[in-house]
């Protein structure tokens, strides 16, 4: 199993929103990066902190779990959505998401001030500078040491 921390904005996409909808396609990411981590490395059964950004503060509020793995993006070749990429060339996808469902959603946030002054997570990509990347790998350690903070057992 690996663990994962899915950056997210609240007002496009929140956790209640994955509580409620109870299965959800984790779609629109447009850096490869980020893509190359969805469609090559994230599994079924990985844990995911799920992270609300654009907040303030911007922090750790819950626990997904990868409920499918990676599939082609539809939105990519549809050219009224968004998420379209005028860049490809015939039906060979470029882009990839995988679904989610809800595992557990903390009582309080984990802002990233917390994570930055957390001993044990000084190298936990999020809580470097400049670390913009939405999906990110996460160590077991890192991911115990956030739910324990959260007060929380994730199994």
């Amino acid at each position: 199993m690996k663990y994962w921390l899915f950056k997210t904005e609240p007002d496009v996409f929140s956790i209640d929103d994955l509580i409620r909808e109870k299965l959800s396609y984790w779609e629109g990411v447009r850096n490869y990066q980020a893509r190359n981590y969805l469609r090559d490395e994230v599994k079924l059964g990985d844990l995911v902190l799920f992270y609300h950004s654009r907040l303030e503060p911007p922090g750790v509020v819950g626990i997904a779990e990868v409920a499918k793995e990676a599939s082609p993006d539809p939105y990519q070749f549809d050219p009224n959505h968004k998420y379209f990429d005028p860049k490809l060339k015939g039906t060979e996808p470029r882009w990839f998401g995988v679904h989610l469902k809800p595992h557990t959603k903390f009582d309080e946030l984990i802002s990233l001030d917390i994570l930055k002054k957390t001993k044990g997570l000084e190298k936990m990509v999020v809580t470097q500078k400049g670390s913009r990347l939405s999906i990110q790998p996460v160590t077991k350690k890192e991911f115990e040491i956030v739910t324990k903070l959260a007060g929380v057992t994730a199994k």
